[in-house]
């Protein structure tokens, strides 16, 4: 009887920490299981020395023994207790005596760390998961305080704060048993503490994008060639007998700039009416011819190109004696925020691929001033795998002195007939400060004229964790305006799950894609752990006038909580960029006055 409390304490012989006394430690231990087998410790006290002055992982056979004997459980109710705490403490590297404080946590660690080691898990190094320590002294000339308790040189009294400890212990093992019973042979904790779960709906989210498969461009194959065309694209688009209405207008000489300066103002505005409206029927010929070249392509297939003596067609543009396809320049890579005059991107300049390898540099929006501002490297890559199998891999690394992030994604396709196709990838990513390996694979079916269906699986591979997901999608067109895109999945890992599904509604303009007015409007579920999560966003992009484009973009969660992003875009109005004057004049205002912004704040 202890204070009050009924203590019983199993004494045990000395173990060695020699390499070559392991056997007599096991018989030792083999003997000490069969007595916690009858009674289970609720503290285990493993008793070393303060004033043993060593770095080394001396112990660590010794740690093993005791971990593979007694189970790597019997270290969730241990405390090291240093003894012999009275020691003077060593000289330090400067020649003078360390403090205590010091002297005492450079051997709490070093025996932390041998327990780790021993266990096999370096998690066990955190500060959550560390092993508590407690001093002890017994020398009979230790001073005492006037109660009689011994003091410790740092002025605490140690027999108290090891009772209270074991104490503590006892009362939270009780807890944690009482609020969810452990199960010491789940592999998916650690000493009873569960690992950190995975960003399920982080993860949810990318699994329900919407993916584009791969297909086979015109020179390797014709018969992939609308694999992922817009569902109302090849629909009634034109007749074949029809006549081209570009081709019915008079002629049109278009005029210079200093012809069109000397024109009225209502002059000018009908001329840019013409001009405008010819160029939109110019470009309707255009998609019209495209459309129906790929049609073509798809009744014909690659042999259609062959004829029956077994040579091929010759070029229209070999017969035409047109000159070959002449090198365009790509624009110019976008300079920094800040830059010197000496940036080296004058010396780069691009020209517009001919093969499937593009590799481009990727600008840092956030670089450091007077940095040339690229910090990673962009490749992709597409082929066609026996000519039948089209592939694309796109990489992306970002590189500096702190972090490194990769970021692949590769996938592969294969078509079912005329109605169907499969698509099998493989995707790298950075998940905070893990790498994430996700393998995923979809098939696509077209129903309905106006109706495609897909349904999808993905395993990811985040540390320890494993998250397989399953994913269902619909798209619905109405005539050539309206698309609905609805896709609902779930994503399990380690016993829990994430339920999600978006909708999406898409409007677009007639003539689209040679209009690019445009509006979405989106809705985005997902519950997690009993929280849902709500989410609401929009997208309209319009013209205004004829050389301005206006894009709104607007999102707002059940938190009441969203940004607002209006992006405009113009060749003829270089005064709106004067904008860009009001947010710099606020923060500058804030920076000089900021007591101002917080007598008008909503908080």
């Amino acid at each position: 009887m202890l204070d009050g409390v009924e203590i019983k304490v199993f004494d045990t012989p000395g173990l060695k920490s020699g390499v070559m006394d392991q056997a007599f430690n096991r018989k030792i231990l083999s003997s000490i299981k069969k007595v916690t087998k009858k009674s289970p410790p609720d503290i285990v006290l493993y008793v070393d020395r303060l004033d043993t002055q060593t770095r080394d992982l001396n112990d660590l056979p010794l740690l093993k023994t005791i971990t593979s004997s007694l189970g790597s459980s019997i270290w969730r109710s241990a405390i090291v207790t240093l003894t012999h705490a009275a020691s003077a403490p060593p000289d330090g590297p400067s020649g003078s005596p360390l403090s205590y404080e010091v002297f005492v946590s450079q051997r709490s660690h070093v025996v932390q760390q041998s327990i780790g080691h021993a266990v096999g898990d370096l998690r066990m190094m955190s500060p959550s998961l560390m092993n508590p320590v407690s001093l002890v002294e017994n020398h009979p000339l230790c001073r005492k305080n006037r109660e009689g308790h011994k003091v410790l040189p740092n002025g605490q009294t140690w027999r108290p704060q090891l009772l209270l400890l074991c104490y503590s212990m006892k009362i939270l093992s009780e807890a944690n048993s009482l609020s969810k019973p452990q199960d010491p042979l789940d592999h998916r904790k650690l000493f009873g503490f569960r690992v950190r779960s995975p960003p399920l709906p982080y993860m949810l989210s990318s699994m329900l994008q919407t993916r584009a498969h791969p297909k086979l461009s015109s020179d390797q194959g014709v018969e992939n060639a609308d694999s992922d065309i817009d569902l109302a694209d090849l629909s009634d688009s034109d007749q074949d007998e029809e006549e081209d209405e570009f081709d019915q207008l008079p002629p049109f000489k278009p005029l210079r700039k200093a012809q069109i300066a000397k024109l009225s103002k209502e002059q000018r505005k009908a001329y840019f009416e013409e001009y405008d409206y010819r160029v939109k029927l110019l470009q309707k010929k255009q998609w019209r011819e495209e459309l129906r070249r790929m049609r073509e392509m798809k009744k014909k297939g690659k042999d259609a190109a062959v004829d029956e003596y077994g040579f091929m067609g010759e070029d229209p543009d070999q017969e035409n004696g047109s000159a070959a396809p002449v090198a365009t320049p790509l624009p110019d890579m976008v300079l920094p925020l800040s830059f010197d005059g000496d940036t080296p991107q004058y010396r780069y300049r691009f020209l517009e691929p001919t093969s499937q390898f593009l590799a481009r540099p990727v600008l840092d929006t956030h670089g450091w001033d007077h940095d040339c501002g690229y910090d990673g490297v962009n490749l992709e890559y597409s082929l066609a795998i026996a000519s039948q199998f089209p592939a694309a891999v796109t990489l992306q690394v970002t590189k500096d002195k702190k972090d490194f992030s990769i970021h692949l994604d590769s996938s592969v396709s294969a078509k079912h007939g005329e109605n169907g196709s499969s698509m099998a990838g493989f995707d790298i990513q950075n998940i905070g400060k893990q790498l994430a390996y996700i393998i995923r694979g979809e098939t696509k079916f077209k129903n309905l004229k106006k109706n495609k269906t897909a349904a999808g699986i993905s395993i990811t591979f985040l540390g320890e964790n494993v998250a397989t997901g399953l994913k269902v999608e619909d798209q619905i067109a109405w005539g050539k305006q309206w698309a609905l895109v609805g896709s609902a999945g779930t994503i399990r890992c380690q016993g829990d799950a994430a339920y999600g599904a978006n909708f999406e509604l898409q409007r677009r303009e007639l003539d689209y894609p040679i209009g690019q007015i445009q509006s979405t409007y989106g809705l985005s579920l997902i519950k997690w752990r009993g929280d849902w999560a709500l989410g609401f966003n929009t997208l309209a992009q319009f013209s205004v006038g004829r050389n301005s484009k206006v894009a709104v973009r607007a999102g707002i969660n059940n938190k009441l909580s969203g940004q607002i992003t209006v992006r405009t875009s113009s060749s003829d109005h270089l005064s709106i960029a004067l904008a860009g004057i009001i947010p710099l004049a606020s923060a500058v205002y804030k920076k000089l006055w900021p007591a101002a912004g917080e007598n008008y704040s909503i908080y």
